[in-house]
């Protein structure tokens, strides 16, 4: 465990694509508070970012129950961060038992940004804001000065394709991506396929399976296509260009960091014909 009471407590839950959006966050409360950040949520997604933490824990440990119990324990720390979502204020109250100092809430996403299953976003024209933005416009009534960090410069590189599989949301099919591969190949364009582990895809692909080792991937350059999901999100913070496909979700509210260009199904040209022709036009493309 560590020295509470000198320690910051960050707590985060989200996704990956969640972590990667609140780098800025992270930025901004090391700058405000020093080098006693610590992160608690999924440890491979904090990991990414060390720079701004002094440790990071996975909530799932034992030691991080009496957060979530019913029984108040001593243990406490100089300050709790909680960046999620906490429509009753449940959490928060149970929280401030813990942080001797005035507990931080940063509300992860505004209501109506984060549709269900198969619904559209039903967020208000004043709610789209970029998530990036909506949430450091939440420090300053802490005092704490917002930050925005910035992402790696684009470099040269193949194109690399995320062919990921569609479950709680919306996605373009794999059949795409093989499409746009083999448009790719016959303009000499050189590709990459970035395969989940869980998606059968024909012709030469590669299985990462650590995180870190994603991230050095990325930090090779390229441009990134994929559907709205975390790994984008990631892609755009190591300073990939991005494209991303998105179905249920708002592109303008959820779009990647960095040179992004976000596509809307029904909205936009999405068929892998116009993505190679968007490939085609950018700079990045050829190596």
């Amino acid at each position: 465990m560590p020295d509470s009471r000198a320690g910051v407590l960050v707590v985060h839950l989200g996704g990956l694509g969640d972590i990667c959006l609140a780098e800025s966050i992270f930025l901004s409360l090391r700058g405000h508070f020093g080098p006693c950040l610590v992160g608690l949520g999924n440890r491979r997604f904090f990991d990414l970012f060390p720079a701004y933490f002094t440790k990071t824990y996975g909530v799932e440990s034992r030691h991080w129950l009496y957060l979530f119990s019913e029984k108040l324990t001593g243990a406490d720390f100089r300050r709790i961060i909680f960046i999620g979502k906490d429509r009753q204020g449940s959490i928060r109250k149970r929280w401030a038992a813990y942080s001797r100092e005035e507990l931080i809430f940063i509300d992860m996403y505004p209501d109506g940004a984060f549709p269900g299953p198969g619904t559209k976003s039903s967020a208000s024209p004043h709610e789209r804001l970029h998530i990036e933005e909506y949430q450091l416009r939440q420090l300053r009534k802490f005092g704490i000065e917002p930050v925005r960090a910035g992402v790696g410069s684009a470099k040269p590189g193949p194109v690399i394709l995320y062919p990921e599989k569609g479950f709680a949301k919306g996605k373009w099919p794999p059949e795409h991506f093989l499409a746009l591969r083999d448009s790719l190949e016959k303009d000499e364009t050189g590709t990459v396929v970035l395969k989940p582990a869980d998606v059968e895809f024909p012709g030469e692909s590669i299985v990462i399976h650590e995180l870190a080792a994603v991230k050095e991937l990325f930090s090779r350059g390229g441009i990134f296509v994929s559907n709205d999901s975390g790994m984008a999100h990631l892609a755009g913070a190591c300073g990939l260009t991005t494209i991303t496909v998105f179905t249920d979700f708002d592109p303008v509210v959820w779009h990647p960091r960095g040179n992004n260009i976000s596509l809307k199904q029904g909205v936009d040209n999405v068929g892998p014909g116009a993505i190679a022709r968007i490939i085609e036009a950018l700079p990045l493309s050829q190596y």
